[in-house]
């Protein structure tokens, strides 16, 4: 075969050679502008994207106004409503004694009776004394009767008479301070029978059949038995000086004891000491609380709890959303432009997780809470999703 035979027949034009190279020309164009179009798009998309990273995002809460104040705990101590140490009056031994710790007792029972052999024999010498006194005072009052009637006749002297009648006088006297130390002794003796002062229960008994028993009180005697009301406990509690104004009488609290847990009583603040104590900055408190159920028991330990009142403008936000710097205490807020404002506020109580602020913020305004460090006055921010959420609630 010839070579010739591969050559076209008939060649391009000149003219469609130029249309493609204008419509190859023209494809290229649009590829370039294209790409051009896409790259200045996705700047503008990252230049968006960055100047919003760069406005702060916060999270904004409300602050809360209490309906009622915080709770103060405190420990304190039960002791019986009246409390009263039994002693001897007289020495001797017991006798017998008829009841045991935890018995209830009405007033004027019988404890217990003590032997009394010395004051026994104490007593039948003065009865005797008495006896021989009051022998003496009539034959003194017969003979002065007798030189009575003999001072008209001139047969006795006036102050033989006058002797008469002073020594029966003196007789009369004798037998008379007998008399009293037989109503004496008499008085003592009965005291050889301890009874109750009060209706209550007998919390101690340190005494037992046969034991010396000492008249006195202190030193001088030792304690036979405790006799106590119980039907009302007071409740004693060491309340800080700062506390002090809020806490007065007809003030209720909420008392628990740890044998009985999940069970409350309810106490009222009945008398203050009205002082301080320097050692520890408190002040003495006593309560009252009804015990006819005789669950609470005197002597033991109780944990009080004083709801405190609200005061007036106080509000409560997260201990999060302070700032402390160079300006004091402050806290951001967010402006109703969406701009930043500090707010110089001041702290009335810590209560831990949150604050109570007492001046310096208003229930109102819209609390930045963990503002971002650098933050500043006028700065523009942008909320979180779900904000204007309230500060928590404080138990």
């Amino acid at each position: 075969m010839s070579s010739d035979s591969t050559l076209p027949s008939h060649p391009p034009s000149r003219r469609t050679l130029v249309v493609a190279g204008i419509v190859g020309l023209l494809v290229v164009l649009g590829v370039v502008i294209a790409g051009v179009t896409l790259r200045a798009e996705d700047a503008r998309k990252l230049k968006s994207w960055t100047d919003a990273q760069a406005v702060p995002t916060v999270t904004v809460i409300q602050p809360v106004r209490d309906a009622d104040g915080p709770s103060l705990q405190l420990p304190g101590r039960l002791e019986a409503f009246t409390r009263a140490p039994i002693f001897a009056q007289v020495s001797g031994y017991l006798k017998s004694w008829s009841v045991d710790i935890g018995a209830p007792v009405k007033a004027g029972q019988v404890l217990a009776e003590i032997e009394t052999p010395e004051l026994d024999q104490q007593l039948l010498q003065a009865r005797a004394d008495l006896q021989s006194a009051q022998a003496n005072a009539v034959v003194a009052g017969t003979t002065a009767k007798r030189w009575e009637a003999l001072r008209g006749t001139d047969s006795v002297a006036q102050q033989d008479v006058d002797q008469r009648t002073a020594d029966y006088t003196a007789k009369e006297a004798i037998a008379a301070a007998a008399k009293a130390n037989v109503d004496r002794l008499v008085a003592t003796k009965a005291f050889a029978r301890i009874v109750a002062p009060f209706d209550g229960v007998v919390t101690a008994r340190d005494t037992d059949v046969g034991a010396l028993v000492s008249a006195g009180t202190g030193g001088a005697g030792q304690e036979l038995f405790a006799v106590s009301k119980v039907d009302q406990l007071r409740a004693y509690v060491q309340v800080p000086q700062n506390y002090a104004p809020a806490i007065h009488d007809g003030t209720t609290a909420t008392l628990t004891v740890p044998e009985y847990p999940d069970q409350q009583f309810t106490a009222r603040v009945v008398a203050a000491a009205d002082s301080v104590n320097s050692s520890s900055g408190t002040t003495l408190v006593q309560l009252l609380v009804d015990n006819s159920n005789g669950k609470l028991l005197p002597g033991g330990f109780a944990s009080l709890k004083f709801t405190l009142p609200a005061a007036a403008h106080a509000v409560r936000v997260p201990a999060s959303a302070l700032v402390f710097d160079s300006r004091g205490t402050v806290v951001a807020t967010l402006a109703a432009n969406g701009h930043v404002l500090f707010k110089t506020v001041k702290i009335s109580r810590d209560l831990g997780d949150s604050v109570e602020i007492s001046s310096g913020l208003a229930a109102t305004d819209r609390v930045i809470d963990t503002p971002p460090d650098g933050l500043a006055d006028g700065d523009s921010v942008q909320t979180a999703a779900a904000t204007d959420r309230k500060a928590p609630a404080h138990g």
